[in-house]
């Protein structure tokens, strides 16, 4: 019993003395004296030899000291708490670790410019559903069910009786706004369309289209040449050269396709414009009576024109790609580049 009342006031002696000037040291602290084998465990562990009638009075002076190294050791790292250590301090002078600038995807900036040129000329934008019903996307466009037309534009169908699918073209978009407004009406539909082609560099199963529709009274071709004029212009520059040529579409009557110089080759030929010098960048025409009647439009009163482009083309003219599917396959090198497009 004296002999450990000798040990207790030695070590006590000890603690109170103690200092720390860094959480190591408080650290230390702890472990000597109430880690696992530290001196307070040892004492506890020697009252196994203290005769019987002395253990409450050993018990109570060890418990005293237990809590004096314990409110020491709270005094300790009280007095280190805000210290950091050195190897997780920060070098304030050092020059701060680079964050890369994200960028925009080619098709979103081509296709914000578009859809500003044409906010110019007054067109509002309209969006659809992505999944559509047979009606909008092919009947009311003139294109029945037996019509040969709908081959070209093969689609993947969720559901028949009733039919619903992955709208083929933007131009559901259209039906939809023919349906709730009354003329005139200018707008544009921007949107992914899908279709069931093979994919591959020129052509993939999935793409974005904006396509256009302006109806009021005495609408007329040239309105519909002039408004693609500028939109020519103020995407590629005033020195580009333009062309209609004659096509055919369900449901425009008379259709044209249009076709620019080759930015890539200046007209001289190569293989981007297969060596004719022009490249097709849209599709377009008046607007077939018979879409008009469909939605309750008289077309005695009212004509209109409609367009519509891939905005993969205007990209891949716009910024020289020459494969469609680096659109999609998120590859950081083919993004990286258009940082200082945005």
């Amino acid at each position: 019993m004296d002999e450990l009342l000798k040990q207790i006031e030695s070590y006590t002696v000890a603690i109170e003395a103690a200092s720390a000037s860094t959480k190591e040291e408080a650290e230390a602290f702890r472990i000597q004296y109430l880690g696992t084998k530290g001196i307070v465990k040892s004492l506890m562990g020697s009252m196994k030899d203290i005769q019987p009638d002395q253990r409450k009075a050993a018990g109570q002076a060890l418990n005293e000291f237990k809590k004096l190294a314990e409110t020491k050791l709270e005094s300790l790292q009280a007095g280190t708490a805000g210290q950091v250590a050195d190897e997780q301090r920060i070098d304030l002078s050092l020059p701060g670790d680079f964050v890369g600038v994200g960028t925009r995807h080619p098709l979103s900036i081509v296709r914000g410019r578009i859809v500003s040129i044409f906010k110019k000329l007054g067109f509002a934008i309209a969006e659809g559903p992505d999944i559509e019903d047979d009606w909008h996307n092919f009947g009311a466009m003139n294109l029945p069910e037996d019509h040969p037309a709908r081959d070209m534009q093969d689609t993947f169908y969720i559901s028949q009786n009733p039919s619903w699918l992955l709208r083929t073209h933007t131009s559901s978009v259209q039906a939809r706004v023919m349906e709730t407004q009354k003329p005139p009406i200018r707008v544009i539909c921007p949107g992914r369309v899908y279709r069931n082609e093979t994919i591959s560099a020129r052509a993939h199963c999935f793409f974005h289209q904006v396509e256009g529709l302006y109806i009021a009274e005495n609408v007329s071709f040239a309105d519909l040449k002039q408004t693609l004029y500028f939109f020519v212009q103020e995407m590629f520059g005033k020195e580009v050269k333009v062309r209609f040529r004659p096509s055919y579409f369900p449901f425009t009557e008379p259709s044209a396709e249009m076709d620019i110089s080759c930015l890539i080759c200046e007209g001289k030929g190569c293989n981007v414009c297969k060596h004719t010098g022009w490249v097709e960048i849209l599709g377009s025409g008046m607007v077939h009576p018979n879409v008009l009647e469909n939605f309750g439009i008289d077309s005695t009163k009212y004509t209109g024109f409609a367009f519509g482009m891939g905005v993969e083309r205007i990209a891949q003219l716009k910024y020289r790609v020459n494969d469609l599917r680096l659109y999609s396959q998120n590859d950081v090198r083919f993004l990286q580049q258009f940082t200082g497009a945005v």
